[in-house]
């Protein structure tokens, strides 16, 4: 009687590398640097230093997420206004983007609209962004208006905006968070 070896073991999948826990930090001067880097490679009409260092100094609501050896992957800039917020940036590296980051930063928005008493977050973005589109709809954000020709876009020529706006009470993410215990996923 022969014996036979034992089969080898089924291999096992192989498992994704952890995800590096991301820390939210405000942006300041010392962070400007990176922050313009992705700013660079991700649209082709940037704000510039000067835009954030004004939306700095003037008190602007002003995040990052950052890996907690300090490297700057996701980021907002958002202005209070009467009984609301206006988000005027959001934007994920593009090697990280994909991972949730821009919905943490809505989240963190929305958790600080609630907490300053507000009832609404507007926002305005390119009908070209789909993605982005896709993200602020999941999030419970709809579209109540168009501003036109609010973006440069190529040579000499514009693109629209479209106008959205998140009511706090009714957001599909906060009732999710209150539905399953940890709202993001």
């Amino acid at each position: 009687m022969s014996a036979r070896p034992a089969p080898a073991p089924a291999p096992q999948p192989a498992r994704a590398p952890r995800a590096m826990p991301l820390v939210l930090r405000p942006i300041t001067l010392d962070t400007l640097d990176a922050l313009l880097a992705i700013e660079a490679r991700c649209y082709s009409h940037p704000w510039s230093r000067g835009n954030f260092i004004d939306a700095l100094a003037a008190g602007y609501l002003a995040q990052g997420l950052q890996t907690p050896s300090g490297e700057l992957v996701a980021y907002m800039i958002a202005m209070a206004g009467v009984d609301e917020w206006h988000l005027l940036n959001i934007t994920v590296a593009p090697e990280h983007q994909g991972r949730g980051h821009a919905v943490r930063l809505l989240h963190e928005l929305t958790r600080h609209a609630r907490a300053t008493g507000c009832d609404c977050v507007w926002l305005e973005v390119r009908p070209s962004n789909v993605r982005a589109r896709e993200v602020y709809a999941r999030h419970g954000y709809v579209q109540v208006g168009l501003r036109r020709g609010y973006y440069p876009a190529g040579v000499g020529q514009r693109e629209d905006a479209l106008v959205l706006r998140l009511d706090i009470g009714t957001s599909r993410h906060e009732r999710s968070e209150h539905e399953d215990g940890h709202g993001l996923v």
